[in-house]
């Protein structure tokens, strides 16, 4: 135990570091998601599965804010509200119907920013995974293999629409 105190200290600035990236990273992919869910209402799929996965980034957030006291942070245990998301989501709604026109167009762009975000997430877990290993912190260590395998899902799902998606808009659009 004094082993892992020691590490801590040691190492602790750059754990804290990853660890309030990794908050932010995670509360960015529940707006991502929960911007995505709002755009396309009338798709129930993207609608309602994009909402319940944002969910799993939420608790993603608060168990960050659990573990990060752990490093000495003070993070935010409440994910960004949703009225934040959506006032980010018009802003980012006005930048890109100036640009692309098609529905469907928005839609994939939208997936694709979506499937990025989550791989960064995932390679953030990686990360910290890795980083709890080699030192010994069960907790942290712990945080990680709940939360990782979750986003992995996010990750996988926003594939697969890409996919469906890419086929419908490209060649039929």
């Amino acid at each position: 135990m004094r082993l892992v105190q020691t590490l801590r200290s040691l190492h602790g600035n750059k754990v804290a570091a990853a660890i309030e990236e990794l908050h932010r990273a995670e509360n960015d992919l529940a707006g991502d998601l929960l911007s995505l869910a709002d755009q396309n209402k009338t798709d129930h799929e993207v609608f309602h599965v994009a909402r319940d996965i944002a969910g799993w980034s939420q608790v993603h957030v608060r168990r960050l804010a659990e573990v990060g006291h752990d490093y000495g942070l003070d993070l935010d245990p409440e994910p960004e509200e949703e009225s934040a998301v959506l006032a980010r989501l018009k802003q980012k709604g006005a930048e890109v119907v100036g640009r692309l026109h098609e529905p469907g167009l928005l839609l994939l762009a939208d997936l694709r920013h979506l499937h990025r975000t989550a791989a960064g997430v995932s390679l953030d877990w990686e990360v910290l995974a890795q980083t709890a290993q080699a030192m010994k912190d069960e907790r942290l260590l712990a945080v990680a293999e709940d939360c990782h395998p979750q986003t992995l899902r996010q990750m996988r799902w926003a594939n697969a629409k890409v996919k469906e998606t890419a086929a419908q808009v490209m060649v039929t659009g």
